[in-house]
């Protein structure tokens, strides 16, 4: 029987890496009876909670997956209520709906609801503190899924990047053409994940009995990000390196490079629970993972 998934936030990072994985016919992890509908703002605006309830009134899918979020992390320290809607209060209302219609909803999360002083990785059951809006707008979402009573999935997630829309990696391309130096916060640890390898993990999730099954009975909470664990310093220096790139990065601390807001120091997350949930899925580590997408955005000319 074919499913009718839902993506919304097609111009996404991550709506964008899986329709590019879709579009490749050669790949594997598709499964045949998947049909995705891909959405944008202009078809499904999470800002006016008017217009999701509209939008499902006489529609029904087999799975809803939410890449749609505010994301502009210093921005949201002003956008509170706008960094609130989004990421908490049309959640709130895409799980209602999830719920009413009985299917599970993956909803895509971030490391940011961590404060970072932990200073070792973090399990999915460790306590939420974050040290900003956004991170506490996400807990927000999450919470309410969860107090919503629907399955599926939260995935949360780290450093995000791709060929797609804005991002660290095109941002320090950019910069790096431009300018003789930079400078880049060295104390802040977390991981890099290139949202292709995101999109991939979702598949496989939707593509196998065994993990449908899951999705379908119960909220889990996943966390995913690429291999290893890098400063902000490190992953520019990567770019930059790999590329070939003459800008002279010069590493700074935190307290010397204030942003509107706080982020944690460190926030790398433990991939034991979705490993072991599919434990076939091997992760890349972030920096083979950002020569891929490093040719990519050159092979676009998309900086």
């Amino acid at each position: 029987m074919t499913k009718r998934i839902l993506v919304i936030g097609k111009t996404s990072q991550l709506g964008q890496s899986l329709l590019k994985i879709i579009g490749n016919n050669s790949t594997k992890l598709i499964s045949s009876n998947l049909n995705f509908n891909f959405i944008t703002r202009s078809e499904l605006d999470l800002c006016n909670l008017k217009t999701i309830k509209e939008f499902f009134y006489d529609q029904k899918f087999s799975v809803i997956i939410n890449f749609a979020a505010y994301t502009l992390v210093d921005q949201a320290e002003s956008e509170i209520e706008m960094a609130n809607q989004i990421n908490h209060l049309a959640v709130a209302q895409l799980a209602e709906v999830a719920n009413k219609q009985k299917v599970p909803l993956i909803h895509i999360s971030t490391n940011y609801v961590f404060n970072g002083q932990k200073f070792k990785l973090y399990i999915e059951t460790d306590k939420a503190h974050p040290l900003n809006i956004y991170g506490l707008t996400k807990l927000k979402g999450e919470q309410s899924l969860i107090a919503s009573g629907c399955t599926g999935a939260i995935i949360r997630t780290s450093w995000l990047y791709s060929e797609y829309g804005k991002n660290f990696a095109k941002t320090m391309l950019k910069l790096g053409k431009q300018r003789d130096s930079i400078s880049v916060v060295n104390d802040q640890f977390g991981t890099p994940t290139y949202a292709v390898n995101l999109a991939r993990i979702i598949l496989k999730l939707l593509s196998q009995k065994q993990t449908t099954e899951v999705l379908k009975s119960k909220l889990n909470i996943y966390h995913f990000s690429d291999e290893g664990e890098c400063s902000w310093y490190d992953f520019a220096k990567a770019i930059f390196d790999i590329c070939d790139i003459s800008c002279k990065i010069t590493p700074v601390k935190t307290k010397d490079f204030p942003t509107k807001a706080k982020r944690p120091y460190y926030s790398v997350l433990d991939k034991t629970k979705i490993k072991n949930q599919l434990p076939d899925f091997i992760i890349p580590h972030w920096h083979e993972s950002l020569k891929i997408c490093l040719s990519e955005i050159e092979n676009l000319n998309n900086y």
